[in-house]
């Protein structure tokens, strides 16, 4: 096996690596697009540029001399493959969308995949370690910052005991909670009467409270409490 053999073996062996463990993370949170997917997201980034990178070993002396693959189109190429596997992870769960950030994990997978097929370890061996960074370790991090909290939530009465605008915005705020983009609904020939808004608040037990109440609470026929996240 020659020198060029051996470089392109621990091309893909690192491309598996790398991907392999950005994808270990995804799995580990229970997302569709994990180990698998990533390790060959990063693989096929790989191949791809190393093609390019070695065209003379696939196109004859003639060819080279008037035809020349630019890697950085391959790049682009790939890079533009990728979003359509990146918004297939993204799906809308009632009013709420997941798998951005798993999206982005295979957009950086396929970048760190480039490196790695161009021959740039040190770039790719810090972004795969960055990435990892990012997904383990921010999240943690984004979780105890006082961020707001969005949720969307639903809660329809029966005809007979549905409070007014006011008294429905003063019992949400009892629980911290404020109410943007409030709707109204009335069903089955006014039998029903349905509330539509999304919260905002700071406290994550704020929900749970709020769920408490509303269980209690004589009137409600059923409710939805839905926060927002990725």
């Amino acid at each position: 096996m020659g020198h060029d053999e051996l470089v392109i073996v621990g091309r893909v062996l690192l491309a598996l690596v790398l991907g392999g463990l950005i994808g270990m993370e995804r799995t580990l949170h229970g997302r569709a697009a994990g180990f698998r997917t990533h390790a060959l997201v990063c693989l096929a980034s790989a191949l791809l540029m190393m093609a390019a990178v070695y065209q003379s070993r696939w196109m004859s002396a003639n060819a080279i001399g008037t035809i020349t693959i630019d890697p950085t189109r391959t790049a682009q190429g790939i890079m533009t493959g990728i979003g359509f596997l990146g918004a297939g992870v993204i799906f809308k769960e009632g009013l709420t969308v997941r798998g951005l950030t798993t999206a982005a994990s295979i957009w950086i997978t396929a970048a760190i995949g480039i490196q790695v097929g161009i021959g740039f370890y040190f770039a790719a061996v810090l972004g795969a370690a960055a990435t990892l960074v990012v997904l383990a370790f921010f999240l943690a991090l984004e979780r105890k910052m006082p961020a707001e909290i969005y949720m969307y939530h639903d809660v329809c009465f029966s005809g007979d005991a549905v409070p007014s605008e006011d008294e429905l915005r003063k019992l949400i705020a009892s629980h911290g909670l404020a109410i943007t983009h409030l709707t109204q609904h009335m069903r089955d020939h006014g039998k029903q009467f349905e509330y539509r808004m999304t919260l905002h608040g700071r406290d994550p037990k704020c929900a749970e409270a709020l769920s408490r109440h509303l269980r209690a609470l004589p009137g409600v026929i059923g409710f939805r409490i839905s926060p927002t996240g990725d």
